[in-house]
């Protein structure tokens, strides 16, 4: 029965491509169809209260956090919840043996005991433009795609000048949607002070780890806060001690009241891209070179991590914000490979394709892509060896060993820069020297140049592996010789170059001449599969165009791409694989189970005053209709990575969780929704504030907060 569901589904899709959760929708855009979609499904807030750049609306406390995740402002005086592995390097930062903020967690409780974060950011949304027509005039049809790049870029230059020019405190961003047939221009203002103000333990945030990692059910608190602070005028100032706290133009309420199933979810936040109308060839090379390199490589590397890590809490607190990013998309890469597998995404994905060529036969007008798809099919295989050794190179070199990025970094680092970013780079380097192990960096190393070796042709070594085999008995050897001979195995040798030390020539230091050396083979790669991803830039842009004037009646939404998103849904469980049903919310209970089930496992421990606390059961407002207190939940919402930390709001626009996770069964979400499968997995405000105010006892934090009861 739940076979023939799947395979319904999957005829459906190829009719109609957006379902009626489906969709990560730009706010500035959104159509009148969708809004009452919304509003049929629950919905209360008229759109202005939703979207506008002339009022106080929604869209004004939903904040891109650093760039890579999303937060909500949650009090008039900036304080803004997001997820705790949002907030992780900056909790791992302040930490150290003496402060382990990681393992006992973070409260301040009081403005003076807040703690600056100088490569933090927060970014506000004022409007989004669209500027497809003035971006067009510039693109003439006999252009080459070389060609066509410099003419958007060259009109891209001039929109973003024109508001930088007009007003120095705003960022300008240039968005490509539809592989490049639409564009928009997004203007934001971005406050640089930010201050970590709570943080439960890592055995709350990160509960479970890898093992729970995209899984459901889930227990894990994944939540952290901070505060924006400006100048005394309330606009964006650097980090200084007159700062106060920033005063938004809007806050959200939080509700206490709780959810049943059915009841209507949305999601606001920034997320990072998905690949919706990827051509089947595309989804098959992203499978089997960008997934499985980072599966391969990572798995590696990530092993040699924990190994330490378990042995040694002095290179735990060093590398947990690193571990948990490089183990979130690798264990990202296996859901996405299984679930594109098990259900079928590139046969679907060929159907469409199908039946897009019969429609272009069909159509007198559509006969200049009658060759569309083959020579699309040519171009994905021309390169398709050169794709995957890229793939294996960029993991195994650029993301492996810290030594070689440490040389990366200082070689491409830009002195002529303003002096607020050459002083942000420096610290930047210094901090990662200070959470840095040498001896764990060469196991790394080594490990990484074998894997390497065996995961591609031979064509595609660089030259230290004839360097290896002529000078050296071994791989082992050569990396002992390397971290032996370069300076920049330690923060010494960045001093030394920046102190003008006339005894040390940086560029030949041996770090340095094997990054310059493997940079001019990853260039050599790219030189000799130029044509064919010409070919198939385009051809993916002419795919993308064709399909929507194919079903030119359907509401269509971009591709998520960093913007401002907004995706609607309803709180639902669902039916896995394996005929069992998951619930659509966890509790206090399930956690105290599973650490129980998991006793001697440290990451499935809970520190003692929490584990009583929550055995005691006194959770008051913040307890459920039964009387138990909910830890997580789902819904169908639309996400994907950048989500992390998005804002889920009842139907009122009161905040009820933060969205911090997608579901194992459906890890292919970024190349297709499955509505009966796909679940957005959010943490329950009501036990955000209950670990806020009983556990850390942070009265001055709750007393800031609209609470609806």
């Amino acid at each position: 029965m739940k076979k023939f569901r799947i395979i319904a589904l999957s005829i459906l899709f190829i009719s109609s491509y957006v379902q009626a959760d489906e969709g990560m929708w730009l706010l500035s855009q959104l159509n009148k169809a969708t809004y009452q979609t919304m509003c049929k499904m629950g919905f209360l807030l008229p759109y202005k209260q939703l979207y506008s750049t002339n009022s106080p609306s929604l869209k004004d406390a939903i904040v891109s956090f650093g760039g890579f995740c999303s937060g909500v402002v949650v009090s008039s005086d900036g304080l803004v919840f997001t997820n705790h592995h949002c907030g992780l390097n900056s909790v791992q930062q302040h930490s150290s043996m003496a402060h382990n903020y990681l393992e006992n967690g973070f409260v301040a409780h009081s403005f003076k005991e807040e703690l600056p974060n100088p490569e933090l950011f927060v970014r506000f949304l004022l409007y989004t433009k669209d500027v497809t027509r003035k971006v067009l005039k510039a693109v003439k049809p006999d252009m080459t795609e070389q060609q066509r790049s410099f003419a958007v870029d060259s009109i891209k230059n001039v929109i973003i000048n024109d508001v930088s020019s007009k007003d120095s405190t705003l960022t300008a961003e240039f968005d490509s949607y539809y592989g490049g047939t639409e564009y928009s221009l997004s203007v934001y203002r971005t406050f640089t002070d930010v201050r970590l103000v709570f943080a439960p333990p890592s055995s709350v945030g990160q509960f479970g780890w890898d093992t729970d990692n995209w899984v459901w059910p889930r227990q894990t608190g994944d939540f952290c806060v901070f505060r924006i602070y400006a100048d005394k005028n309330n606009c964006p100032a650097d980090y200084s001690l007159d700062n106060v706290p920033y005063h938004p133009t809007y806050s959200v309420p939080i509700s206490l009241a709780g959810y049943d199933e059915g009841d209507f979810s949305m999601t606001m936040g920034y997320p990072g891209a998905t690949e919706r109308y990827l051509s089947s060839y595309g989804i098959d090379e992203m499978d089997k070179n960008t997934h499985q390199s980072m599966i391969d490589v990572r798995g590696v590397k990530l092993g040699i991590w924990k190994r330490a890590m378990n042995d040694s809490q002095q290179i735990r607190i060093e590398y947990a914000s690193k571990y948990s990013e490089c183990s979130n998309y690798w264990k990202n890469s296996i859901g996405m490979n299984k679930a594109t597998d098990r259900l079928k995404i590139i046969e679907t994905r060929q159907k469409i394709e199908s039946t897009l060529h019969r429609w272009i036969l069909e159509h007198r007008d559509e006969q200049k892509n009658v060759n569309l798809l083959s020579e699309l099919a040519a171009a994905y295989k021309e390169r398709a060896s050169v794709n995957k050794a890229q793939a294996y190179f960029i993991e195994s070199f650029f993301n492996g060993p810290e030594l070689l990025q440490f040389a990366m970094q200082i070689m491409n680092f830009d002195f002529n820069a303003s002096d607020k970013q050459v002083k942000a780079g420096l610290e930047d380097l210094v901090n990662r020297y200070k959470n840095y192990d040498i001896e764990l960096d060469k196991k790394v190393f080594k490990a990484l140049l074998a894997k390497y070796r065996c995961s591609v042709d031979t064509a595609f070594l660089p030259d230290v592996y004839k360097d290896i085999k002529n000078n050296y008995s071994s791989e082992s050897v050569f990396v002992d010789s390397l971290y032996a001979k370069s300076q920049l195995k330690s923060i010494k040798g960045l001093q030394r170059f920046l102190n003008r030390d006339s005894t040390y020539e940086i560029m030949k230091d041996p770090a340095i001449l094997l990054s310059t050396d493997l940079a001019v083979k990853f260039l050599e790669m790219g030189y000799g599969i130029y044509k064919p991803s010409m070919v198939i830039s385009k051809g993916e842009r002419d795919l993308t165009a064709a399909i929507r004037r194919m079903d030119y009646e359907k509401h269509f939404y971009p591709d998520a791409n960093s913007t401002m998103r907004m995706s609607y849904g309803t709180i639902c469980s669902y039916y896995s694989s394996d005929g069992m049903k998951n619930d659509y919310y966890t509790t206090s209970q399930s956690l105290l189970d599973k650490v129980k089930a998991h006793k001697g496992d440290h990451d499935f421990s809970i520190k003692p005053d929490l584990l009583k606390l929550l055995e005691d059961q006194k959770f008051e407002r913040y307890a459920n209709k039964s009387g138990s207190m909910n830890i997580c939940f789902i819904s169908n919402n639309d996400i994907t990575g950048g989500n992390s930390g998005s804002a889920m709001f009842n139907k009122k626009g009161q905040l009820i969780g933060l969205a911090f996770d997608g579901n194992w069964e459906a890890m292919s979400s970024d190349l297709k929704y499955e509505p009966t499968l796909q679940r957005c997995i959010g943490v329950d405000i009501r036990y955000v504030l209950f670990l806020i105010d009983k556990y850390g006892k942070a009265s001055n934090l709750m007393n800031e907060l609209k609470i609806v009861k």
